[in-house]
């Protein structure tokens, strides 16, 4: 894309984020990218088709990241798995407003093209959940095989209710630390949790 259309996107996003998609105007996404509102429709063609490829490209840089892991020679199974854990934590962190927009989707969306790059998005995180699985246990790197579904699950379900609580549990910890601060402590310790929850998982403990 080139960067007007990606600084559309981005300034889209954000209000996405906040009002919602009924909420949000093409007038106001116009106003944020600093465009005319006729870019809107030269790029994307309409709001639905903007939303629709914010979505898909949010979407595929998930799916980039996860293919190169799984390639990786130089490190073991246990090893990708927390190269997972680590970059889909720093994409929740960094990209708040569209983990956001992704969660409210998947309770309310009734788009069938948002519906089909949720599900193949799914898809594509327990297809690379199971290959990893699948050499672990035959290298014996892992002793467990839980259900695959329910892993993701519990990476994905446990990311997205840690950071959607974050400043509620500073508030309940009586952090005053700065926001940087408590954030960068917050999320290491986060998937710290998580890592130990899948050593547990997946058995890898019992062969170290």
């Amino acid at each position: 894309m080139t960067s007007k259309e990606e600084n559309i996107l981005f300034a889209a996003e954000k209000l996405f984020a906040e009002k919602g998609f009924e909420g949000t105007s093409t007038r106001e996404i116009a106003k944020a990218a600093q465009v005319n509102i006729s870019m809107i429709s030269y790029y994307f063609g309409s709001k639905e088709k903007l939303y629709e490829k914010l979505m898909e490209y949010r979407m595929n840089e998930g799916q980039f990241f996860s293919k190169d892991i799984i390639e990786r020679t130089d490190i073991n199974e246990w090893e990708k798995v927390e190269k997972i854990v680590d970059q889909f934590a720093g994409k929740v962190r960094h990209n708040k407003c569209f983990y956001r927009i992704m969660q409210r989707e998947q309770l309310y969306t009734q788009n069938p093209q948002i519906v089909e790059f949720l599900k193949q998005t799914k898809i594509g995180f327990i297809t690379m959940y199971s290959k990893i699985l699948e050499s672990g246990l035959k290298r014996g790197i892992f002793t467990k095989n839980p259900p695959i579904y329910l892993l993701h699950a519990t990476v994905s379900g446990t990311l997205f209710y840690a950071s959607n609580g974050k400043e509620m549990y500073k508030e309940f910890l009586n952090n005053t630390e700065g926001g940087d601060v408590f954030d960068d402590r917050y999320y290491s310790e986060l998937n710290t949790h998580i890592k130990y929850l899948l050593k547990d998982l997946l058995g890898y403990e019992e062969n170290e």
